[in-house]
């Protein structure tokens, strides 16, 4: 998707996606179609508390871009796709490892946002909007 996008459209985005996290409004998908959201929780320590954390952290430097649904009849939706580096403790070992995280969001029109993908990344995000390398330890 080409749009023109500003810094302060990714800023107004994740201010509505933060509010909808912090009243309660979204949910990480994490069926049998999600299987790799449900295998970071299995190989990381990581609550659905630190997941929070982590998509509350997110900023306009971890955006990548914006993809259209191909679901059909969704293909009016507009996904963003962030990649977050976060220091993940191995769930079996006792390593703290340095994950790289793709995050894709749906907000949909009642305020509610899915986290359709939260999980390792298979190939390098670009990050039009990212001035220096930030790693989170969580």
């Amino acid at each position: 998707m080409n749009l023109q996008l500003l810094p302060s459209d990714i800023e107004a985005y994740l201010k509505e996606v933060k509010k909808s996290i912090l009243s309660g409004h979204y949910a990480i998908a994490r069926n049998r179609n999600r299987s790799e959201n449900e295998q970071l929780f299995l190989d990381y320590v990581l609550s659905e508390s630190t997941a929070r954390e982590i998509l509350l952290s997110l900023t306009v430097e971890d955006f990548s871009e914006i993809r259209f649904n191909r679901h059909p009849g969704y293909e009016h939706e507009l996904l963003y796709i962030f990649g977050k580096d976060v220091r993940l403790l191995e769930r079996f070992g006792s390593q703290i490892r340095n994950v790289s995280l793709y995050i894709k969001f749906n907000k949909l029109g009642n305020q509610f946002v899915i986290v359709i993908s939260f999980h390792e990344q298979h190939h390098p995000l670009s990050h039009p909007f990212r001035t220096s390398y930030v790693q989170q330890e969580v």
